[in-house]
């Protein structure tokens, strides 16, 4: 660790007009992101710096306020604070153009995870609105409980666990800005109240990709009928969709097809 830390504050002190940083995955630390910035906080445009547990809130913040040109930033939702958000918010800075926050829970039960005040939020999305805020779940199901309470600006939402009904069903209500959804997997309770709720109140969504979930083909074709063509990319295993006595899974392609303005059907299981 002291050894790259050594090289790469090297770096830092040689490059006076680095503009685009990726240190995923490093041993990178406080000290070092403080030289980053007192030789590169004119230029710096992106950086990305997902699985940087040596970085604490305050090493984060330390760029936002001295990196007014910053329009690309991805980290870990550890890092992010309301300080953080209100220093991206800051007259002085430029408007952000992409905010990715992986949310990762290594150890069940026994990661504590914080809330972001919604006034944080509004003030964000206030400076810059047209953000892709890009957020990625890896968390078990009773870790949720912090999220979704109130309305947050994300537009990509990706899923890489199993979660509940109780918390998609809170992601209609408090997503309004959302343009992609990914659900890897639910469990054995049909999605079908929630699949609605998403297709009322996420007016933008264009993008929906179900993993091992469980959906009523009637529920389905309702949802598309919704959200009409502006779904561009529609992707849900075919083992997904579950029978009804309006629709079985040789009808719904042509429901479907029709809806959304273009030949459609659901992805096959590989047979080898």
């Amino acid at each position: 660790q002291s050894h790259f830390i050594s090289a790469l504050t090297v770096v830092f002190v040689n490059s006076k007009s680095l503009s685009s940083l990726k240190i995923d995955d490093t041993p990178v630390d406080d000290p070092s992101l403080k030289v980053l910035v007192a030789n590169n906080s004119d230029t710096l445009k992106l950086l990305k710096m997902s699985s940087c547990p040596h970085v604490s809130p305050a090493g984060i913040l330390c760029v936002a306020d001295q990196c007014h040109g910053l329009r690309e930033l991805a980290l870990n939702y550890h890092l992010l604070s309301d300080e953080l958000l209100l220093a991206l918010s800051s007259e002085k800075h430029v408007r952000l153009e992409h905010l990715r926050i992986d949310v990762v829970s290594e150890n069940p039960g026994q990661t504590q995870f914080h809330t972001i005040q919604k006034s944080s939020w509004d003030a964000f999305i206030k400076h810059s609105p047209k953000v892709n805020l890009v957020m990625y779940f890896f968390l078990y199901e009773e870790e949720f409980d912090p999220f979704f309470r109130y309305e947050i600006p994300v537009t990509h939402l990706y899923f890489g666990r199993s979660v509940s009904k109780d918390v998609l069903g809170r992601v209609g209500m408090t997503c309004p800005r959302l343009v992609e959804l990914v659900v890897c997997a639910n469990g054995l309770r049909p999605l079908d109240e929630e699949l609605i709720c998403i297709a009322e109140r996420c007016k933008y969504l264009s993008a929906v990709g179900l993993g091992e979930c469980e959906v009523s083909c009637s529920a389905f074709v309702e949802f598309v009928k919704m959200c009409g063509g502006r779904l561009s990319q529609l992707s849900i295993m075919e083992e997904v969709l579950i029978p009804d006595q309006k629709y079985s899974l040789e009808q719904i392609h042509w429901e479907v097809s029709k809806h959304l303005g273009r030949v459609w059907f659901p992805d096959m299981m590989p047979t080898w």
